[in-house]
């Protein structure tokens, strides 16, 4: 096991421990007194802290893609009805990810559903907020730990500076897990989403299937399935171990954006863990629905409750000008 796996092993021990607090959305960290300063100053304060580091891990979550329009997978919305309204109207459900677990009439249904759900991510460019974080990383070392599987910072970024650690919407796994491989979903999702037209269902022989065993396949993403936790998913973790070991001596900026309350084991909870371990790091988070920062890294923290869209297109803007 890796050294950040174990870190997020560690941390979700705590949260089955204190489940009944962390449910209610709180944490079982000690949190600091909330000392708001100026919306200006806080990014000022951003921007310096960007600019002091020597790196930045950047932790990003599905608030993120939310921020940028990405915000289909939890409510019923105008994004969702744009993208997913026919399985709606058909089915009833409310919200991308309810679609998963909805009651299909068939399994062609539900492949119909879930080619429209991966193209939907698969095919969408990058989204503001990531173009405007790439902007304020500009001439900085980095690496990006991330548990969205849309491949937003794949639009940006070659696999070797990114770490998918709740999988990834480009590929395919077996659904039994018969076999360690993964394999290319983009051109199966494509001949579906041809074959759909303007119904809703999938012809049987589309439906994809293991090449090793042939039974159904199924993406590989944490969440809605039976998750292959193997050479491929290891190598995410063995990837942002690597960068954080090799960089713990020097000063990182641990720069969490999204994180919500039912996968703070994944990013949040292990940078505050490492912040407080290694003197010489920092720690920013930009959340729109939460203020979390805890009491013990609360002198080299920074905490904003703002839309995540809106704060990074300031901060970006706000080193534009400071780089005149």
């Amino acid at each position: 096991m890796s050294f950040y796996e174990d870190l997020v092993m560690k941390t979700q021990e705590n949260y089955a421990r204190y489940y009944s607090v962390y449910v209610r959305g709180g944490t079982a960290a000690r949190l600091a007194e909330r000392k708001d300063i100026p919306y200006e100053e806080q990014i000022a304060r951003f921007a310096e802290m960007v600019k002091a580091a020597d790196c930045v891990i950047v932790g990003g979550a599905s608030g993120l893609s939310a921020a940028g329009g990405g915000d289909f997978y939890y409510e019923d919305n105008a994004s969702f009805r744009k993208y997913f309204g026919k399985y709606a109207e058909k089915y009833g459900f409310k919200g991308a990810f309810s679609g998963t677990m909805a009651r299909w009439s068939s399994r062609e249904e539900f492949w119909g559903y879930m080619a429209t759900f991966l193209h939907t991510t698969q095919n969408a460019p990058a989204r503001p907020p990531y173009i405007d974080l790439d902007k304020i990383l500009r001439g900085k070392e980095f690496f990006i730990l991330t548990t969205n599987q849309d491949t937003q910072f794949l639009r940006l970024y070659p696999e070797s500076k990114v770490a998918e650690i709740q999988g990834d919407h480009r590929f395919f796994q077996c659904a039994s897990c018969c076999t360690d491989d993964t394999w290319d979903a983009v051109g199966p999702v494509n001949e579906m989403i041809e074959a759909i037209g303007d119904g809703t269902g999938v012809p049987t022989e589309l439906i994809p299937r293991c090449p090793h065993c042939g039974g159904e396949a199924f993406p590989w993403v944490r969440g809605y399935g039976n998750f292959l936790q193997g050479k491929k998913y290891e190598a995410q973790y063995e990837k942002i171990s690597r960068y954080v070991l090799e960089h713990k001596d020097e000063k990182i900026l641990f720069l969490e954006l999204g994180a919500g309350r039912m996968t703070p084991m994944f990013i949040q909870e292990p940078f505050w863990a490492l912040t407080k371990s290694l003197p010489q790091t920092s720690y920013i988070s930009v959340n729109k629905d939460y203020y979390m920062l805890p009491a013990d890294i609360e002198d080299r923290g920074l905490m904003i409750q703002d839309d995540i869209g809106k704060v990074l297109a300031d901060v970006r803007k706000e080193m534009e000008q400071q780089r005149g």
